[in-house]
């Protein structure tokens, strides 16, 4: 494990030894997870700001939008019978009761 020297403003070395003493953990433990966690969310930021340059790109180009829709407008109707499925009979289904006078939710 690689070692760092860092100098700290002394209000937050205050927090950082506060948190530490809280914790119940070393404060090298407690940077450790800080930075960690730095790290993480400047790696998704990252990743979601690729993520959007290449959505506007594929919009941004016709042909791309064109084959996107056919290919949402294949599967809408297998898409549409997945939900139906999941959520049950409808309560205007006649046939989803068998007409038995009971609630359709029963």
């Amino acid at each position: 494990m690689g070692a760092l020297s860092l100098r700290l403003p002394d209000d937050l070395e205050q927090r950082l030894n506060r948190e530490a003493e809280l914790a119940g953990r070393p404060r090298s433990e407690v940077i450790r997870e800080a930075v960690m966690q730095f790290i993480a969310q400047r790696e998704r930021e990252r990743f979601m700001a690729e993520y959007v340059a290449e959505a506007k790109a594929g919009y941004s180009d016709p042909a791309l939008r064109l084959e996107a829709l056919e290919i949402v407008e294949e599967a809408m109707p297998l898409d549409n019978e997945a939900l139906d499925r999941a959520e049950g009979p409808k309560p205007d289904d006649a046939s989803s009761n068998g007409d038995s006078g009971e609630p359709w939710w029963r």
